[in-house]
């Protein structure tokens, strides 16, 4: 069995209902050898990601930024996951009140520095809450957890 880490902050009910479409579509039937576990961000730390098999990040858009919570989850593990985790497939998704640019550049800074690779462009879910959001999120997961069930990534 393969492992898919999900390391999501979820604030609010939008964010939550996020979180929860990207598990559903990562549980999805079809996928057999893949297991999802789901963690906030202040919980996980580098001996999850050491861990599993590929890694989706999910945050929403804070002062143009990533979470703080998704922050801190980068702050204590950059350096243990240095070097031990070059090539990890990883997925992110941002709920974006605004555009998301600096809260994805700045992930995929962090990312590039862990050397790990993308599975998928990131999903930014811009502007005011639409119910297509839960849609795009749950074949986020669903993408990541088929990849990895069928030995794509």
């Amino acid at each position: 069995m393969k492992q898919l880490l999900i390391v999501a902050h979820a604030p609010s009910s939008n964010t939550l209902a996020l979180r929860q479409a990207v598990e559903r579509g990562a549980n999805h039937q079809a996928i057999e050898m893949v297991t999802c576990r789901v963690m906030n961000p202040f919980e996980a730390g580098p001996q999850d990601v050491l861990a599993c098999d590929a890694i989706l990040l999910g945050t929403p858009e804070n002062l143009g930024y990533m979470s703080g919570a998704l922050k801190d989850f980068f702050d204590r593990s950059f350096y243990a996951l240095c070097d031990r985790t070059q090539g990890l497939p990883c997925g992110l998704y941002v709920r974006a009140g605004h555009d998301g640019t600096g809260t994805q550049r700045g992930i995929e800074s962090i990312v590039t520095g862990l050397g790990w690779r993308w599975a998928q462009a990131p999903l930014i879910l811009r502007g005011t809450w639409d119910e297509t959001f839960i849609e795009q999120a749950e074949e986020l997961g669903m993408y990541m957890a088929a990849g990895l069930d069928n030995g794509l990534f």
